[in-house]
């Protein structure tokens, strides 16, 4: 083969493999783009099905946030005897309750709201401790009266918790 017949060769290859590369890089473009359609099209069903039942851990927590706020809890949950220390343990036990039974809801929300979740119910149980330890408590009555006096003056770990809460319902949409 002389170097005329090896150009001559060379001139008709090239066309092919041009086109071949052409070919190949928009098939695989194309490719691509198809496994990304059926990839949102799945995660879009998969939404569509698990939406509902993030929204219902979402309202579960809420009720669980609103039902240990102080002055929820303590006209819900009256003292069974005057003991304050008997009332204190009462209260706790009902919280940590209420959180137990809505437990199975943290697979459904993010590690973040989670956690704001269970600070604001460690913080609630912190100061119903805080205040049957003062000096003034002496019965459940006045402990009951006490913590409400309190839960009027801070603002709410249940509150600060809750529009942690909606903040990430609306970030759903």
């Amino acid at each position: 083969m002389s170097g005329v017949d090896i150009l001559q060769l060379f001139a008709y290859l090239l066309p092919a493999v041009v086109t071949g590369a052409v070919a190949f890089y928009f098939f695989r473009l194309h490719t691509n783009n198809e496994e990304g359609r059926r990839r949102y099209l799945l995660h879009k069903d998969s939404q569509k099905n698990s939406l509902p039942i993030r929204l219902q851990a979402y309202e579960r927590m809420a009720l669980f946030l609103e039902r240990i706020t102080i002055p929820s809890l303590v006209v819900r949950v009256a003292p069974k005897t005057a003991d304050k220390t008997e009332y204190e343990n009462q209260l706790i036990r009902n919280i940590e309750n209420e959180f137990e039974h809505n437990l199975s809801q943290q697979i459904y929300m993010t590690d973040e709201c989670w956690n704001v979740i269970k600070a604001a119910k460690n913080t609630t149980i912190q100061v119903i401790r805080k205040t049957a330890m003062g000096q003034q408590t002496d019965s459940a009555d006045k402990l009951r009266e006490l913590l409400l006096n309190e839960s009027m003056e801070r603002n709410s770990p249940s509150a600060t918790a809750l529009s942690y809460v909606k903040k990430e319902i609306s970030n759903l949409w």
